[in-house]
């Protein structure tokens, strides 16, 4: 690679995207050797059938319960591409489709008990692996980052 070529692998963009993915990868990781953890979905985790994409109704699914476009949205997905998550997530029980007393029409995404503990145990596997970051770069570096990240986001 000449030095001038170099700026396309370090760059920001490029040096965020593979800390998410690594970071994503690291609480799967610790979620499939996390006894809380319902037996089948570490399985899952393990073999790498639970992929980042899962990830994002981990993330977004609001506890009260989301429709699909409000999840996709938030997810920053297109609502055919959630709409195949969320059905792949209701086979393995980890959400459930009910009606939205708020609208006949609209169905409502919730966490079923099974969810609820596999987001629980995602709590914990990222405090985990946020405590790994703060040991592999420093309590100073990985405290300038976080609040690099956030200014950076909420702009």
């Amino acid at each position: 690679m000449h030095d001038d070529d170099r700026w396309r692998q370090t760059h920001l963009g490029r040096l965020l995207g593979h800390s998410m993915r690594r970071f994503d990868e690291r609480v799967l990781q610790l979620m499939a050797d996390d006894e809380t953890v319902p037996l089948g979905l570490a399985h899952l985790a393990a073999r790498d059938k639970v992929g980042a994409a899962h990830v994002h109704i981990t993330r977004h699914l609001a506890l009260e319960g989301s429709r699909l476009t409000d999840l996709a949205q938030a997810a920053g997905m297109t609502k055919q591409a959630m709409g195949d998550l969320v059905n792949q997530c209701e086979a393995w029980g980890l959400v459930t489709r009910e009606a939205d007393t708020r609208d006949a029409r609209a169905r409502l995404i919730l966490f079923t008990p099974m969810g609820l503990a596999w987001l629980a145990a995602f709590k914990i596997a990222v405090a985990r692996a946020e405590e790994e970051f703060r040991a592999a770069v420093g309590d100073e570096v990985a405290t300038v980052v976080a609040l690099g990240l956030e200014a950076y986001a909420s702009a």
